[in-house]
């Protein structure tokens, strides 16, 4: 019976034992803190696209045509009239990359607190060294 589950195997997929794990169940969980991305232009364009769309359609429940409509218009405008939205986005990526510094920087501020010694302990050992210093002389 080549290739084919046996009842042990059955069970241990069910009880989970022997079944090696994905690389999506090691991951890391997400830092909810984290700044999430900037949307491109054309996310800041549906932005205000699905507010007309929904003015004019008011019925339409369905995601997918919104979707559908915002695309083929997005197609159709010219450089000119994706100028504003193009602009908002690069506003949008700047404020995101501040943002992320400030996060990466209090990631950094925040490994140096979790060092194996007190802020306390390594004062004293500078000041012991200078101690030694002074005696040398």
């Amino acid at each position: 019976m080549k290739g084919g589950k046996t009842k042990a195997d059955s069970k241990r997929s069910e009880s989970g034992l022997g079944v090696k794990k994905s690389k999506k169940d090691k991951k890391a969980a997400k830092d909810p803190n984290k700044p999430k991305r900037a949307p491109s232009a054309f996310f800041v364009f549906m932005e205000d696209f699905r507010k007309q769309y929904k003015e004019k359609h008011p019925s339409n429940k369905s995601v997918a045509a919104v979707g559908k409509a915002g695309g083929d218009r997005w197609k159709s405008l010219s450089e000119e009239e994706k100028a504003p939205y193009v602009a908002e986005a690069g506003k949008r990526k700047e404020a995101y990359e501040r943002n992320m510094e400030a996060y990466n920087r209090k990631l950094a501020g925040g490994a140096d607190d979790d060092s194996d010694k007190s802020k306390s302990e390594v004062n004293d050992e500078d000041e012991e060294g200078s101690v030694e210093e002074e005696d040398d002389d």
